[in-house]
């Protein structure tokens, strides 16, 4: 039947047919591994998932999400004035994160994600004094140290701790109120992704994209991992740098440098995000052309979170080469890379959907009939860009956060637990999906594999 269909069409179905094929042979190989050889240290693989069909408090929210996303979204997402689409899909993507979570109830779907024994609230009461523990952070990294700390907290600069801290400390106590945090916040993922797109690419594109980045299955894992918080901050680095070289603002690029210093203070692997804002930095050289003193305040803004953090006495990179320690000492050791190489990309393939795999063949497509990457125009006075050109730059800007992935990949520290480990690179991918024809059946296939999800498994964060 499917030789049948447009030639275009025919050619996006067998991307979806190879991202099943490689979820398909990564559930069955990997059930057989773990089954066999007990090395894997995850239920339902690829995803650290347990097999758990049930319905909850969230379901009808869920459903009437999708539903009216589904129904509604591609077409208030061309006519919305752009400040209402922003808000518009803000809201929606946060009833969408949390919907999903709520299926789990509460108690178990976001108050209890954040308080388990390797997550971030269960160290609380050890940062009573912020400096001395930042000074004596990294000598608890190393299993075999005196009171080494839970794996998230080993596995990230102390940044990620300390927001959960100071949540704390202005009397928003426990995981109720740490999930609501993790979930309103990484709901701006999708608006930062918006803003960049626009700047960058037009404003034609980036509204083709906004039900895209609203229904994805990511928001399974974006409420409530903490990775989706990082995820958003990433977002934000990249869509302020974007807007610093298209409006040639200072202040944009300052706030873009603070935000990505802060974000590998997050995460020791999102320093890779530095190949987004590269390809950033290509799209709008015209910008740095006109204004290379936009530089001095990126630059700024980038050296204050190290700063801070040298000046209490933390030191990144002795903490990460700990940590590498530290990672194979646990289950990091014996996880096989040759089974996580590529079934971490099957991970992947599941929180970005089908959608983004036909998007990606898409994206390959613009990249290679299109030329070098124009340089992008201010947002303000906007003038409409040709299609190609556009295309092509969209193209540019997916094909630098898929590299950033596959370089994650193919480091071995990231052996598993991709779902959630690689939402911020998943939010960069999404927008191949604005290359999509009928956006309604798309749409309507991620929502169904991310309420599928939701009510089949019970993931682990």
């Amino acid at each position: 039947m499917i030789r049948f269909l447009h030639r275009d069409l025919r050619r996006d179905l067998y991307a979806v047919l190879a991202a099943t094929l490689l979820v398909t042979t990564a559930v069955l190989v990997g059930r057989h591994i773990q089954d066999t050889r007990h090395t894997l240290f995850v239920h339902w693989p690829p995803v650290f998932a347990d097999w758990d069909p049930h319905i909850g408090p969230g379901t009808p929210a869920a459903l009437a999400v999708a539903a009216a996303t589904v129904a509604y979204g591609p077409a208030l997402a061309a006519r919305l004035p752009w400040r209402a689409l922003l808000a518009a899909a803000w809201a929606t993507a946060l009833a969408w994160i949390f919907s999903l979570a709520w299926i789990d109830g509460w108690q178990r779907g976001i108050a209890g994600r954040l308080t388990t024994t390797n997550e971030y609230l269960t160290v609380i009461g050890r940062f009573h004094d912020i400096p001395a523990t930042l000074r004596d952070f990294t000598h608890h990294i190393v299993d075999g140290t005196p009171r080494p700390w839970p794996a998230h907290i080993a596995g990230h600069p102390p940044a990620a701790t300390l927001t959960f801290v100071l949540l704390d400390r202005i009397g928003l106590h426990g995981g109720g109120w740490a999930g609501l945090f993790v979930i309103v916040v990484a709901a701006t993922g999708c608006v930062a992704v918006l803003t960049g797109l626009r700047a960058l690419t037009d404003e034609k594109l980036a509204r083709r994209a906004a039900p895209f980045l609203v229904l994805a299955p990511a928001a399974v894992w974006q409420g409530v991992s903490a990775d989706g918080y990082f995820a958003a901050v990433a977002a934000w680095s990249v869509a302020l740098l974007a807007l610093a070289v298209t409006r040639r603002s200072l202040w944009c690029a300052a706030a873009s440098g603070l935000l990505f210093g802060l974000t590998c203070y997050l995460s020791y692997g999102l320093t890779l995000f530095a190949l987004i804002g590269a390809a950033v930095l290509v799209l709008g050289r015209a910008g740095l052309r006109e204004r290379p003193a936009l530089i001095l305040p990126l630059l700024a803004g980038l050296a204050v979170v190290p700063v801070v953090f040298a000046l209490a006495g933390f030191n990144w990179w002795q903490a990460y080469h700990l940590l590498i320690t530290r990672y194979y000492q646990g289950v990091g050791g014996t996880r096989p890379y040759g089974y996580w190489v590529w079934a971490n990309l099957a991970c992947t393939a599941i929180i970005t959907g089908p959608a983004t795999a036909a998007g990606l063949r898409r994206t390959a497509g613009a990249l290679f009939r299109g030329r070098a990457p124009r340089t992008a125009r201010p947002a303000r006075p906007a003038r409409p860009a040709r299609p190609a050109a556009a295309h092509t730059r969209l193209a540019f800007l997916v094909t630098a956060a898929l590299l950033a992935l596959l370089i994650a990949d193919l480091s071995g520290m990231s052996k598993a637990e991709t779902e959630r480990i690689w939402l911020p690179f998943a939010l960069w991918l999404l927008p191949a999906c604005a290359l999509l024809p009928r956006p309604r059946a798309w749409l309507t296939a991620q929502a169904v594999l991310a309420l599928l999800l939701n009510h089949l498994l019970f993931t682990g964060w």
